[in-house]
């Protein structure tokens, strides 16, 4: 990586509407970097599908993000990075900055919530995985981890976004015993923010509800810094893809950006 490439765009990538949530944080906190954004709505949502078929998923992606120049790659993608971060990162290698959303959380957990009782909810993918879990252990500093698999969450937004029908599949979930005396509930999937509120609500603000799109943006930034990798020239340009076109992520696009988004249809399984 040379300094020559501070210019060259952020790609970031999800199996749907779920990575804007991301997307928007790190807009938000670097307005001058490009964003590529590739949405894998053909295969979402990936929290259902196969380890291996996650995998051969990001690997494609990725190679597509690099045909675009990009610098860093952002895995936005709970289940893309519990099965498919390690492989992504070999097949980069030093082409660019390869991040994922679980590693900054961990630090996060690790500074803020030792000694806590966290809860976790996830696709299956996720929480089967034990990632999270794994990485805390590792730490040893007493913070003790409970998941969930929240199985029809990240469809159920995809499809109705913060709508009131979403009520009733949060409480169901959160009313799960696993769930009970929490210090803090992590939302591991990125779609799960947008129904933040919700959540906060459903606990009536007394448990803290960890967003993790600010964390992952912070670290984002410092990892671009330290690389000497930021773009202070001019206000970035988005440019957003799907691998099918679908009326919520258009939609989910919009009300995230606040503008007329412009969905590029790229049929990457296509692609030689």
């Amino acid at each position: 990586m040379t300094t020559n490439q501070k210019a060259n765009p952020i790609g970031i990538f999800d199996s749907g509407i779920g990575g804007l949530t991301l997307t928007d944080a790190v807009v938000r906190k670097l307005p001058n970097e490009n964003i590529i954004y590739f949405g894998d709505t053909a295969h979402m949502p990936y929290g259902e599908k196969s380890t291996s078929a996650i995998q051969s998923y990001s690997v494609k992606i990725a190679d597509m993000l690099l045909k675009q120049n990009c610098k860093l790659i952002l895995i936005a993608c709970y289940s893309a990075t519990s099965a498919a971060y390690d492989i992504v990162k070999e097949y980069v290698g030093n082409k660019a900055i390869v991040m994922n959303v679980i590693d900054p959380m961990v630090e996060h957990l690790h500074k803020n919530y030792a000694d806590k009782n966290l809860g976790l909810i996830g696709t299956r993918q996720t929480v089967n995985s034990n990632i999270y879990k794994k990485k805390l252990d590792q730490l040893n500093d007493g913070a003790k981890l409970t998941s969930l698999a929240t199985n029809l969450l990240a469809s159920a937004i995809e499809e109705f976004g913060n709508k009131k029908i979403i009520d009733g599949i949060l409480d169901e979930y959160l009313s799960h015993s696993s769930l009970k005396d929490i210090d803090a509930l992590i939302l591991a999937c990125t779609h799960y923010p947008v129904v933040k509120s919700k959540i906060a609500k459903f606990y009536k603000n007394k448990t803290e509800v960890i967003d993790p799109s600010e964390i992952v943006a912070k670290t984002l930034k410092k990892e671009l810094t330290e690389s000497n990798l930021l773009n202070n020239n001019k206000k970035g340009q988005k440019h957003f893809y799907v691998s099918d076109y679908t009326e919520s992520f258009a939609n989910g696009a919009k009300i995230f950006f606040h503008e007329d988004i412009n969905l590029e249809y790229y049929p990457l399984w296509d692609q030689d």
